[in-house]
């Protein structure tokens, strides 16, 4: 990798090295076909989404115009890793500039963050719809709706900014062996200069904070939704009230799973092996499972992905 000089003995890093599959060089070319195929599947399923609520006027709603929302951080969160990844699969070329490095982790960070935003906006949508029905219209006008969007976005761009630049403005003079697919903050903190510990833990407290407070806002959304179903008297109405937030429920399960898992790990998954295998739930698993859910969970939408279906392939049938 390029170097210049820092000291008299001392370089600085201009190019990383990605190890990324390298300890499972027998299952690269498995690895790549199966995450290419999940790769190419949460692409199509977010896009089916969109075209979908896009062009069904009956899902012109709020908590419709926020899944299109999510699907679209879906898309930009793993286009940020994956082509990069199943490019490094196949190819013996596993080097990233410093620049590139900070791009990636900078987009990773603000889709992933803004996605986690999106999901407490949409567990504030439930709540207002079954809390508050009567006020929903006011509560989630297309103005508010707007404005609920931008400021995900631009928070998770704030926060992407956040976490990135005090990483790129670490000095780093060897090794440049990055032992992860992609750029992340753990392995890079361990190739910096000196003692980073307090530039870590800052990093760190921030990222947690900022994922605990979304988690404890949905646990408290779905507090009230649950006290306000079960006083709904007929069963029927309460499956039906229940339905409405079941796949947002659901993928919130598994989103705060895999990053408590991630992030949270305990000593015996400290290898670079489970760094490698854990960044695969987040990054691939958890992305591909979400256009599923919302398929199959929610019924408004899966009978319009029918419909958009049998239009387009079977228009005799309509």
């Amino acid at each position: 990798a390029r170097t210049s000089m820092l000291g008299p003995n001392q370089t600085t890093v201009s190019e990383f090295i990605l190890i990324g599959f390298s300890p499972f060089p027998q299952l690269q070319l498995l690895f790549f076909v199966l995450f290419l195929l999940m790769y190419l599947f949460t692409l199509l399923g977010n896009l089916l989404i969109m075209l979908t609520v896009w062009h069904e006027r009956n899902l012109h709603k709020p908590m419709y115009f926020f899944l299109c929302t999510l699907s679209i951080s879906e898309i930009a969160y793993t286009l940020a890793i994956n082509p990069r990844m199943l490019a490094d699969l196949i190819s013996t070329h596993h080097t990233i500039s410093l620049w590139g490095c900070a791009n990636q982790m900078f987009f990773t960070f603000s889709c992933g963050l803004a996605h986690a935003f999106l999901l407490t906006i949409m567990g504030y949508d439930r709540y207002v719809a079954i809390c508050h029905p009567l006020r929903y219209g006011v509560l989630m006008s297309s103005q508010g709706c707007a404005w609920l969007v931008a400021s995900s976005w631009l928070s998770g761009i704030v926060m992407g900014l956040v976490i990135t630049l005090p990483i790129f403005s670490l000095t780093f003079c060897g090794p440049n062996e990055i032992h992860h697919f992609f750029c992340q903050v753990p392995p890079l903190v361990k190739l910096a200069c000196g003692d980073v510990s307090a530039v870590a833990l800052g990093i760190g407290v921030v990222y947690i904070i900022v994922l605990l407070v979304c988690f404890l806002l949905i646990l408290l959304s779905y507090i009230f939704i649950v006290a306000t179903i079960l006083k709904i008297p007929s069963a029927e109405g309460r499956h039906k009230a229940f339905s409405t937030c079941a796949s947002h429920l659901i993928v919130v399960v598994i989103h705060y799973s895999f990053a408590s898992v991630a992030h949270l790990k305990a000593k015996a998954l400290e290898a670079l092996e489970g760094d490698t295998l854990m960044g695969i739930s987040y990054s691939v698993l958890t992305p591909f499972l979400s256009p599923i859910i919302f398929s199959l969970r929610n019924k408004e939408l899966k009978d319009a992905l029918k419909k958009v279906f049998l239009r387009n392939l079977c228009p005799s049938r309509l």
